[in-house]
């Protein structure tokens, strides 16, 4: 399985942005996915997952703020984002969970810079 995120960019605070990420190959073994960033110096962390059956979760920092969707069919899933903040500002990765094994997929990250 291959995952390509794309959509970062730099926006001004209370703007939105959508990132893509694209999944190929053996996409049939993806459970479900998700979206986690990295800011400069700290922890990976989880934004927000959506599993095969279109169950999501959020992170309490974006929640309200980001949806999760995902579109089985063209393997594509997608997060919108809206009233960024400049916290928001990361390194965004899609991941991929399959449905065993404990082996997890990522994309090569998009930055997202949100300016005050």
């Amino acid at each position: 399985v291959q995952l390509q995120a794309s959509g970062g960019g730099l926006v001004q605070a209370g703007g939105s942005l959508r990132l893509s990420c694209a999944a190929s190959g053996s996409t049939f073994v993806i459970n479900s996915m998700g979206w986690y960033r990295q800011a400069p110096g700290k922890q990976r962390e989880l934004v927000a997952d959506i599993s095969r059956g279109g169950s999501t979760s959020y992170a309490p920092s974006v929640k309200g703020r980001f949806t999760i969707s995902r579109d089985i069919p063209k393997n594509t899933m997608i997060l919108q984002m809206n009233s960024l903040k400049p916290e928001d500002t990361a390194v965004y990765y899609c991941n991929a969970k399959p449905f065993s094994g404990a082996y997890r997929y990522w994309g090569q990250g998009t930055q997202v810079t949100v300016s005050s």
